[in-house]
This record gives C-alpha cells, structure tokens and sequence, in this order.
C-alpha cells in the first residue's frame, strides 16, 4: 500500500511538472511535450497533477480534450485507486 501511495505521488507530480515544463517551453517557442504523453502520463495515475497544473499555469485550459478529458481520467484514477483499496482490503 506504502508503495502504491508513493507510486501515486511521483506520478502526480511529475505530471503537474510535466505541465508547468510544457507551457515554459510554449511561450518560447520551443519543442513541445506531445499531448499523448501528457495524457499518457494523466491515465496511468497523473490526472490530478495535470488538472493542478493545467490551472496553476492556465495551459492547456482552451483545448476541449484536456477541459473535458483531464477531469474524466481524473474520475478514472479515483475509480481505480477505490477499486483497489476495496481489493485490499478484501485480501488484508
């Protein structure tokens, strides 16, 4: 659990990283991160992070894939993270 908790934390963060890194590079013109990544990253357990971060640095925050699809996988993380908790505590 200790290690899953963690896991969750990383992934947060570096999303929420991820965004903040993203829209520095936006505003110089510079190599993007890909969309795919910053979804990819939001699905395996990052949606908070991006969701913070999407509103920490207003990116991201025109793009109706993100406004609509950040808080849907941020559903699914919630869903997950439930789903497992209950699993645990089924075997514990």
């Amino acid at each position: 659990m200790k290690l899953f908790i963690l896991y969750m934390l990383v992934m947060n963060t570096v999303t929420f990283c991820m965004m903040g890194y993203d829209k520095k590079r936006a505003k110089r013109h510079e190599r993007r991160v890909p969309e795919k990544r910053l979804f990819g990253y939001s699905a395996i357990g990052g949606a908070l992070g991006a969701w913070i971060g999407m509103w920490t640095w207003r990116h991201k925050t025109k793009h109706g894939s993100f406004v609509f699809g950040i808080p849907a996988l941020l559903v699914m993380n919630i869903a997950v993270i439930y789903l497992l908790y209950r699993a645990w505590n089924l075997v514990a």
